[in-house]
């Protein structure tokens, strides 16, 4: 009795009433909307806290504490990173996006809206091959891969040419170019003859039928096939003439340009002409058209450079690289206008012309494959100084431009450098008009430098300029002379047979004897095979015709005239003079590289032991340029 009376008399301990029921009991209208926010409160700092551990776990970072010290540790946390973490930033890479409008003043132009949009990485391999496959309504091209037995037919010659000297001579491989020719004409047709390009970019000079120096760079520098290899290539033209390979050249790039064209740009030069590579009298056996017939007979050999020379008609005359470089064959038009440019015929003969090319397109064709820059004798005597421009010392109405067009047209169009080719140089690369005019050239051989001549190409990648050199001790694979130690093995049939595909050369062949001729003469007229039969797809503007006067008449032109290209390439050159052990003569900070190799076509009297080698100093240096870019230079 008395613990029950104990339990009756101990006040019942009981829970604490809720936020809501507190408000009920409560008669005071202020507490009891008090008291309902701060429940509201409790229950979005509870929401906020889980929202913020979920964000902590996505972004690898430790969860904040309780909702309520959210604040005051934000604070704390900035303060704190202030000091210890640096702001981080981002690097986007860009995208120059060039697009095609017609003026809206009512004039039937073309204009030019350039924007820069960002990037993300590069795209894997799948997504690669996946976006290959999206072919625009404009490319009805028939489906040849990487594995279609054509591609594989060249690419297999490419690697190995003295194991396919049967094929190299086979009809089988002219239908092969015809195919090619046949299947790319569309696809260089319906690309504006000025493109526009991002970095990075491997950029090609003439490389003239010189198989083993296109097979250098191929072992060098994409390795593992174009598609694998980073950045795109352009090729400046003059790939036929005066090399013994004209035929192995043209159907490989073409190849990679039908296999991969967005990456591989091949631009026009001056001997993607008939004019020029159908002179046979003055170029001989060196001439394109003969090595056509020769290989194939007379009337399919025509066939095969007619048909090349439909695709050559096609091919754009110029790039541009990050809205920034212009690439071109020979130079600037006298117009200084990218619209003029683009406004010449998708479809160009240009020596001869076609009918419906107008005199002004013909002009600035010409301008573009043919044209050189102005020599310091130049400068003061034939370049005009209101225009910046001259005559040529090629003769036959080419130009040359001086320092003053460059400067025009550099400004015009907001760019830093011109790139171009069409003039050998020793060294592979030379500079001139400030530095700011490029001359890539990528054959060493035919064009009288001598025997340490070097074929270079120039790497754009973003703010980067690194030009690269074959080192005349770079060992030969594929292309020997006659009295070569590498032939001993060899019966003389087999010898026989690689010379009749150019693999083999005579001892006194390794100078081109066509390269200072200034003879006259008219090219060769093909009425004779006007009765040739086109294909059915072809357009009437294919055709000849009356032959028409061109702009620059090809047979009184120089080919390279001396003096042309010694403006700048004495005292610009890109390799300087080696003194000894890896010590360079300049001011410029440089390294030396020490590379062992051995040169193929040596005398017999060095190549009598196999264990002697050669070492070449490789030098290589950095320069900063005026707009920002950086220059590198080595040899390989």
């Amino acid at each position: 009795m008395t613990q029950e009376n104990d339990r009756l008399r101990t006040p019942k301990r009981e829970r604490p009433p809720s936020a809501s029921a507190s408000a009920s009991l409560i008669t005071d209208p202020a507490s009891a909307l008090l008291y309902e926010k701060n429940a509201q409160i409790s229950a979005l700092q509870d929401q906020v806290t889980q929202l913020t551990n979920k964000i902590a776990a996505l972004t690898h970072t430790a969860p904040t504490q309780h909702s309520n010290n959210i604040l005051s540790s934000s604070t704390t946390n900035t303060s704190n990173n202030t000091n210890s973490n640096k702001k981080q930033y981002r690097l986007n890479a860009t995208s120059a996006t060039v697009t095609e409008s017609e003026s809206k003043c009512g004039k039937r132009r073309q204009l030019l809206e350039p924007t820069r949009t960002n990037i993300g990485r590069n795209a894997s391999i799948s997504t690669a091959n996946a976006l290959r496959q999206l072919q625009s309504s404009n490319d009805n091209l028939p489906q040849i891969d990487e594995t279609s037995p054509l591609a594989k037919r060249i690419m297999a010659m490419f690697q190995d040419p003295a194991s396919h000297t049967t094929y190299l001579r086979s009809t089988q491989f002219a239908h092969d170019i015809l195919k090619l020719c046949h299947t790319i004409k569309n696809l260089l047709q319906n690309s504006p003859r000025c493109t526009f390009l991002s970095s990075p970019c491997y950029v090609f000079g003439d490389i003239h039928g010189n198989l083993e120096d296109l097979h250098f760079f191929s072992d060098n520098i994409w390795r593992l096939g174009m598609s694998l290899t980073a950045g795109n290539f352009v090729f400046l033209g003059d790939y036929v003439d005066r090399g013994r390979n004209c035929l192995e050249c043209v159907a490989y790039l073409l190849l990679m340009k039908l296999l991969l064209p967005h990456k591989v740009t091949l631009l026009r030069g001056n001997h993607e002409t008939r004019d020029v590579n159908g002179w046979e009298e003055h170029y001989g056996e060196r001439s394109f058209i003969y090595q056509a017939r020769a290989r194939f007979g007379d009337e399919l050999g025509f066939l095969v450079w007619e048909e090349s020379n439909k695709v050559f008609d096609r091919m754009p005359l110029s790039c541009v690289i990050d809205q920034d470089i212009f690439c071109v064959h020979g130079g600037i038009p006298r117009s200084m206008s990218i619209q003029d440019v683009l406004m010449v015929p998708r479809v160009a003969g240009i020596n001869p012309p076609y009918e419906h090319e107008s005199e002004k397109a013909q002009q600035v064709a010409s301008d573009c494959i043919w044209s050189d820059p102005a020599s310091e004798e130049q400068e003061h005597s034939t370049v005009d100084a209101d225009t910046g421009f001259g005559e040529s010392l090629r003769g036959g109405g080419a130009i040359c431009f001086g320092h003053k067009a460059v400067t025009d047209f550099l400004q015009r169009h907001n760019y830093s450098y011109i790139m171009r080719a069409h003039e050998a140089h020793a060294d592979g690369v030379a500079v001139s008009k400030g530095a700011r005019v490029f001359t890539v050239f990528s054959t060493s051989k035919d064009h009288n430098q001598g025997s340490k001549a070097m074929a270079g190409c120039i790497l754009v990648d973003s703010e980067k300029l690194q030009i690269i050199n074959r080192s005349p001790a770079y060992k030969n694979q594929y292309v020997h002379r006659r009295d070569s130690v590498s032939l001993a093995n060899l019966t003389q049939y087999e010898i026989d047979v690689r010379e009749k595909v150019g693999l083999v050369s005579s001892a006194s062949a390794d100078e081109s004897e066509y390269e200072y001729e200034e003879e006259g003469g008219e090219a060769e007229h093909y009425d004779q095979w006007e009765d040739m039969e086109d294909d059915d797809d072809d357009h009437n503007d294919d055709h000849l015709g009356v032959r028409r006067t061109s702009a620059v008449d090809a047979s009184l032109v120089v080919a390279s005239p001396p003096g042309s290209h010694g403006d700048d390439s004495s005292s610009n050159s890109l390799m300087m003079p080696v003194v000894g052990d890896g010590c360079v003569a300049g001011d410029r900070r440089m390294s030396g590289i020490m590379e062992e190799g051995s040169e193929d076509e040596s005398s017999s009297s060095s190549s009598d032991s196999d264990s002697e080698k050669d070492d070449t100093v490789v030098v290589e240096y950095s320069q900063r340029s005026a707009s920002g870019r950086d220059m590198f230079h080595h040899s390989i």
